[in-house]
């Protein structure tokens, strides 16, 4: 693949990693609750996840869930459901503060898992990368899938840093917030707010990519 269609790819995913989404609001949500490691964690399972609609793009499996309206349906629904856990858990949480002013953690192996469930449970996102990553990838450079996968990882690494940053800022100004009960109440309300907000969002998604 030559160099300057890659230099234009990432690019243009720094872009789209800094336009506000999903996954960025995920992110900075779970950090500000919880620290910078934890939206760090959080990060590792999106690319994880990215890892699994890449490989979907590159072997077609993404089509089913541009031409199946059951499939595409069934699973928005179970990340919805999920996004909506979330949002309970934050809005029932009670306004304390924890240790040293930091919230109570999650687990390093649940928040990373949070970070998969929340990515794969998105079919948006294979639809996206089905629109997206084949516009950098031609025949004349070689097989498609191999080219899929590298721009996939080439994806991953530009979210990756561009979301451990979001992580970090979130994660600062988190743990001041944290150190007053009111704010922390106030924080965990408006965390629910957002993963509703994202829950709605994907109920209203349709097959077609954006």
């Amino acid at each position: 693949m030559p160099l300057d269609s890659l230099i234009t790819f990432i690019i243009a995913s720094t872009v789209l990693g800094l336009a506000p989404g999903p996954d960025n609001l995920f992110v900075l949500a779970q950090s500000a609750l919880f620290g910078k490691k934890a939206g760090v964690l959080v990060t590792l399972g999106l690319m994880t996840g990215l890892i699994v609609h890449t490989t979907a793009v590159a072997l077609g499996v993404a089509v089913i869930f541009q031409t199946s309206m059951i499939a595409f349906t069934a699973l928005k629904i179970i990340g919805a459901l999920y996004l909506l856990y979330l949002a309970w858990q934050a809005l029932r949480a009670p306004a304390d503060t924890f240790d040293a002013g930091q919230p109570k953690r999650r687990s390093n192996l649940a928040l990373y898992r949070r970070g998969i469930l929340m990515s794969s449970t998105n079919p948006k996102v294979s639809m996206f990368f089905l629109a997206f990553l084949p516009q950098f990838a031609s025949p004349e450079y070689g097989a498609l899938a191999p080219q899929i996968f590298i721009l996939g990882a080439l994806f991953m690494a530009v979210s990756l840093v561009l979301f451990s940053a979001i992580a970090m800022l979130a994660g600062a100004l988190g743990e001041w917030l944290n150190r007053s009960a009111k704010a922390h109440l106030y924080l965990n309300r408006i965390t629910g707010l957002v993963f509703i907000g994202l829950a709605l969002k994907l109920l209203t998604a349709k097959n077609t990519p954006e």
